[in-house]
């Protein structure tokens, strides 16, 4: 039987305060845009299967994290579980943008032993004349630390489908060179689930066998 998703991978979204991360998610997961958005306690779950090829479907685990300083010690407890993210800062607020070099540095220490693929994301982008990050200087910061550049925006639903399924499509590239191995004890990718597996008769017989009182 065709499996429901060939693999599950488990992505983190990080970033300042504000920058938009529910809104980015709730976009890709629920089709909407809302117009006022509480800012997250802690980490809210989020899922959605993705198609990256004909048939070829990857469960998402989206991990949802706050950005304020107070849910730090909360969210680095997501990131070693995570086999992808997105870190996201708001085009028109530059400290956002400073930032994403701290959040990196943070990412790395809480990682280990494993990796996580990034893509840099810089979010709002339908407000562009308010702009105060320019696209070079992000793709340079994005190329320094060997992750894509991608500019999105919740509000008019511009790249943010393409934002997760770049992610996605990179991580499985990894999985299928072995670069990336699903490994006991780790949450980042697991394996494929088939729904309503038909056992052999002789299964069925053991199976019997071991339920008799």
């Amino acid at each position: 039987m065709e499996a429901i998703w060939l693999y599950q991978f488990r992505l983190i979204v990080i970033g300042d305060s504000t920058v938009g991360k529910s809104c980015l998610i709730r976009r890709f997961t629920e089709g909407r845009f809302a117009q006022v958005s509480d800012p997250t306690v802690g980490v809210d779950f989020f899922s959605r299967l993705v198609e990256i090829e004909p048939g070829k479907r990857i469960k998402l685990q989206i991990w949802d994290t706050a950005g304020q300083e107070r849910f730090r010690s909360i969210t680095r407890a997501y990131y070693r579980n995570s086999v992808g993210g997105l870190l996201l800062f708001d085009i028109t607020n530059r400290r956002s943008f400073q930032n994403v070099h701290e959040w990196l540095e943070e990412t790395k220490v809480h990682v280990q032993p494993y990796q996580i693929v990034f893509v840099l994301v810089g979010h709002k982008c339908d407000l562009d004349t308010q702009r105060q990050v320019t696209r070079h200087e992000a793709e340079k910061l994005a190329a320094a630390y060997g992750m894509k550049y991608i500019e999105t925006s919740a509000r008019d639903a511009i790249n943010v489908e393409k934002a997760f399924t770049d992610l996605t499509r990179d991580i499985y590239e990894l999985v299928k060179r072995g670069d990336i191995t699903i490994q006991e004890g780790w949450e980042g990718v697991k394996s494929g689930f088939v729904p309503n597996m038909v056992h052999s008769s002789e299964e069925v017989v053991k199976s019997e066998r071991r339920c008799l009182c």
